[in-house]
């Protein structure tokens, strides 16, 4: 069966000195908001984008936010799961092309949900005289 034949859409060849344009909006039209006021029931990632060489700075972070942001209740959280909310937060941004490097460097989570972690095994001091005897 050809394209030809009106079954199959065309195939359509591009050149790498060209470029590609996939027909969408870029990332920084829709996910760039300096404007955004954070809540207090927000949780906050603070990446270190380093884009690709001729990407835009705002594009490269705009796509990191397109793919980390979620707006979605804490509810729906699993609570005391940090592989959960990691999951949500980083996502796949780490495999991203157009960037050179990116670092997860802090993270600001709501206290509702520290609440829902059930912390150390153990109490404090052990935790402790732990840290002081592999000194």
């Amino acid at each position: 069966m050809t394209c030809r034949e009106g079954l199959m859409s065309p195939q359509t060849e591009t050149k790498a000195s060209v470029g590609f344009k996939a027909g969408v909006k870029e990332y920084k039209l829709n996910y760039y908001t300096p404007e955004y006021e954070t809540k207090d029931t927000d949780i906050l990632a603070a990446f270190r984008v380093t884009p690709q060489p001729g990407v835009p700075p705002e594009e490269a972070g705009a796509a990191v936010a397109a793919e980390s942001s979620t707006a979605y209740p804490l509810d729906l959280f699993e609570e005391g799961s940090v592989t959960n909310m990691f999951t949500s937060i980083v996502g796949n941004v780490f495999g991203f092309k157009a960037l050179a490097a990116l670092r997860l460097e802090d993270l600001r989570i709501p206290p509702a949900y520290t609440k829902t972690f059930q912390g150390p095994p153990h109490g404090i001091q052990v935790e402790r005289d732990k840290l002081n005897n592999s000194l």
